[in-house]
């Protein structure tokens, strides 16, 4: 049994990597005509230099690749069957299909931020109408909208983050280990759809980092961190918010390994967040204010920036892990200091955008 789990978890991972990195070559190769209205048609990020706008369709054609080939694989299980369990990935795929196809328009099209946030309202309540619910309230309707603002703020952290080469991919992959490895430590190593389906996007965003981190070749565009981000938000509560509910111990364990877990992210973004709104501006505007951007100011170059957030991530999936190792073995009280960890990088990050400012 366990030799037919790890050739599974193989296959999926190696299958994933292969996968998304032909599809970017395919990518590469035709992005003058595909996907794209013109030639001209590519996002300008920090570098400055015009390049395809298109990895991270990779990540939805593996997603669906990898619930095709579970079909295949274990066809006596109908993951669209109509059951709480299978409810769950229904939604899962029905919301990240909105999103990625809301991303490709915007890519594409350059979509009204309204529209943009109606979908991603309407990839949250699909969420709660099949079953993806954080419960971390005993009030129902709190919990409804707490997970559609969950689904909003993660899309849209993700999307922001997406400023410089490799760091949103990187960011990804940590928190998907984070979740793969704290599901497995709860519920067991094992190949159901969920850690499949996470083993074979992790892959994706592998196969997609191998022409992304500095110098790329290509962006990851809004239909790859809308995809990705809608993706991480549904595993982020089923694996790490929900975790002490499954283990039944206090809610709050579940905010300290999404705190943790996802510190990269949220650091950023809270930095992001306080600057603008000290200055008086829209939290939802772009611009060249991130952190990545600050540590440039102070002197990084685009790898080291790259570095830096890899370290981060790093060790936020390390000491997820370790948190999970307290919560099976339940000792719960040390999981609460691991909030620390985010404090530190918040701090560190928050006080270098004070300490090297945005170049005038």
């Amino acid at each position: 049994m366990i030799t037919q789990i790890i050739l599974l978890v193989i296959s999926f991972l190696i299958g994933g990597i292969l996968l998304a990195a032909i599809s970017n070559l395919i990518l590469l190769r035709f992005s003058t005509s595909l996907g794209i209205r013109n030639k001209n048609d590519v996002t300008i990020r920090w570098s400055n230099e015009s390049k395809p706008s298109l990895g991270g369709v990779s990540f939805f054609v593996v997603f669906i690749f990898a619930a095709f080939a579970h079909l295949i694989i274990f066809y006596d299980e109908n993951i669209f069957h109509n059951d709480y369990y299978h409810l769950e990935f229904t939604g899962l795929f029905l919301a990240g299909s909105i999103a990625f196809l809301m991303g490709l328009a915007d890519d594409s099209y350059n979509t009204r931020p309204l529209i943009k946030l109606i979908v991603q309202i309407m990839c949250g309540v699909i969420f709660v109408m099949t079953g993806t619910l954080i419960s971390i309230f005993s009030n129902h309707t709190f919990n409804v909208v707490f997970t559609v603002l969950w689904v909003i703020v993660i899309m849209n952290s993700l999307n922001m983050l997406d400023n410089m080469d490799g760091i949103t991919g990187t960011t990804v992959f940590f928190i998907l280990l984070s979740c793969l490895f704290g599901y497995w430590l709860i519920h067991g190593v094992n190949s159901d759809i969920w850690s499949l389906t996470m083993i074979s996007v992790i892959g994706a965003v592998l196969g997609f980092l191998k022409y992304n981190i500095h110098p790329s070749k290509l962006f990851m565009g809004d239909a790859g961190s809308q995809f990705i981000g809608l993706f991480v938000a549904f595993f982020g509560i089923k694996c790490l918010w929900n975790a002490s509910i499954v283990s039944g111990s206090a809610t709050w364990v579940g905010f300290i390994f999404i705190l943790v877990a996802f510190t990269p992210a949220a650091a950023d973004t809270l930095t992001v967040v306080i600057n603008r709104l000290k200055k008086g501006k829209s939290p939802m505007v772009g611009g060249k204010d991130h952190t990545t951007h600050h540590l440039v100011y102070a002197g990084y170059n685009d790898k080291q920036v790259w570095y830096v957030f890899l370290t981060i991530g790093f060790f936020a999936t390390v000491l997820t892990i370790l948190s999970f190792l307290f919560l099976i073995n339940n000792i719960i009280f040390p999981i609460f200091f691991f909030v620390f960890y985010f404090v530190v990088v918040f701090f560190f990050l928050y006080r270098n955008t004070i300490k090297y400012p945005q170049k005038k």
